[in-house]
């Protein structure tokens, strides 16, 4: 077997297990129950989810808007470059094809993400009030102030989906890489990424209500996504095809848009109204922000 190809498949294989055992860490561990939590034990937890937070927030950021920024400006770069080589010059068609470069077209993407889980949002909500749901499990023996609302279980789902989407993506770059080096480095990189991202993930699910059985399901599902991707990535350095490169930069713009709204219209506005520390959970925040910033300059 060809050692690039061994390379692969060991990061494959890596990927898998450490994503399905950091994403168990809150679903099986009971401290990581939120129903449980008392005074200091609610405390931690409420910095610990601060942190997610702050994770999410660099994760969507750094990595899945920047990401799909890049994609999309470059495929359109290459079929401006394709279309300018077939036809020829002419200064009318330069005047248009400069317009057409300053126009912010991955961000009118990643808008259409966003507004798109808003209508499935406000679609589901105005058919069903109660898709989005509040818990009283938040109230401390010494807290009796009205606790913050609940992930709502629809918005974790999406959570859930646009993370899985982006990893697909995650797994195909390590896929299609040329060297067994440059294949571990950014193996190593979406490695600590993936499984900060994963423990996070789970905290929310735990969070949201979600049934042990749709968590295990859901995270299941995560943990395969960059293996799935890493799998796609080899078969296209295997047939060296870019025909669909457009549609996969366009479809993790729409995948950033949805994470997008997740992040602040649910998770960090959910945090923010916890009852600690203003001060502690920026910290926390900003942590989380931090490490996703540094992952991004090997990733």
């Amino acid at each position: 077997m060809d050692q690039l190809l061994e390379v692969k498949i060991g990061c494959l294989a890596g990927l898998l297990v450490v994503t399905l055992i950091c994403g168990l860490i809150p679903a099986q561990v009971r401290w990581f129950q939120s129903n449980m939590a008392r005074g200091k034990h609610r405390r931690i937890l409420s910095f610990i989810g601060c942190f997610a937070a702050g994770v999410f927030l660099g994760a969507c950021i750094m990595h899945m808007v920047a990401d799909a920024l890049g994609d999309i400006q470059e495929e359109l770069k290459k079929r401006r470059q394709q279309v300018s080589t077939s036809q020829g010059g002419g200064t009318r068609r330069k005047a248009s094809e400069d317009d057409l470069r300053m126009y912010p077209f991955g961000e009118l993407v990643i808008s259409a993400g966003f507004f798109l889980v808003f209508l499935i949002e406000s679609v589901v909500l105005h058919c069903c009030p109660k898709a989005v749901h509040s818990h009283g499990d938040h109230n401390t023996e010494e807290d009796h102030k009205d606790p913050p609302e609940s992930h709502s279980s629809f918005r974790a789902f999406v959570l859930f989906l646009s993370l899985s989407f982006h990893s697909v993506f995650e797994g195909l770059a390590i896929g299609v890489q040329k060297q067994e080096t440059a294949a571990i480095q950014l193996c190593l990189a979406v490695l600590i990424h993936k499984a900060i991202v994963v423990f996070s993930l789970a905290l929310k699910l735990v969070q949201s209500g979600t049934p042990a059985r749709w968590r295990l399901l859901y995270l299941v599902v995560f943990a395969l996504m960059s293996p799935a991707g890493i799998g796609v990535g080899i078969g296209v350095s295997l047939y060296n095809s870019d025909g669909t490169s457009l549609a996969q930069a366009l479809l993790e713009g729409v995948a950033a848009g949805t994470f997008l709204y997740v992040t602040f219209l649910e998770i960090l506005p959910y945090e923010l109204r916890s009852h600690e520390s203003p001060l502690t959970k920026f910290f926390f925040i900003g942590l989380g922000f931090s490490i996703m910033a540094i992952i991004a300059i090997w990733a």
